[in-house]
């Protein structure tokens, strides 16, 4: 499993709740472009449109050895593949308030590129200011770990 983007701005916007792996459909372009890394989830996000999952403002760059009639919109709507249970186990979920759904990471499975998305709920600012907070903490305790090891 070869990762290809991590979207670390969702883990301090938003609390994950749940995480679902989902396929995705592409060009073949794409792909070539996934392979060299060409991948942004920062802004990206997921809706529910006539039944069918859907990611936006997933932008994956232009591959530049393809030709003039390939090129599309690096930043187009693309659709996420899941069962349809699934889908509709989301739709409740989502339907209540506060709850979206963002997308976590890209990934190689195989030869197949898969969508790790996760039900979200927002953070407050002083949820944010907790986050950082922690992290803080944790940087300073492993610190002191550090030292005490060494001398």
């Amino acid at each position: 499993m070869k990762q290809i983007a991590y979207n670390k701005y969702a883990s301090f916007e938003y609390f994950i709740l749940e995480k679902y792996e989902a396929g995705i459909v592409l060009e073949g372009a794409e792909v070539k472009s996934l392979r060299a890394g060409n991948c942004n989830l920062k802004d990206s996000f997921c809706f529910l449109r006539g039944g069918e999952l859907t990611i936006k403002n997933l932008h994956i760059a232009v591959y530049d050895k393809a030709g003039a009639f390939n090129a599309k919109d690096s930043k187009r709507d693309r659709k996420l593949l899941m069962h349809k249970a699934e889908i509709a186990k989301l739709a409740g979920k989502i339907n209540e308030k506060g709850y979206t759904l963002v997308p976590i990471s890209m990934y190689f499975s195989g030869s197949l590129v898969k969508v790790e998305i996760a039900l979200c709920r927002g953070k407050q600012n002083y949820d944010k200011k907790g986050t950082i907070a922690e992290r803080d903490q944790k940087r300073a305790m492993d610190r002191q770990i550090k030292e005490y090891g060494i001398k």
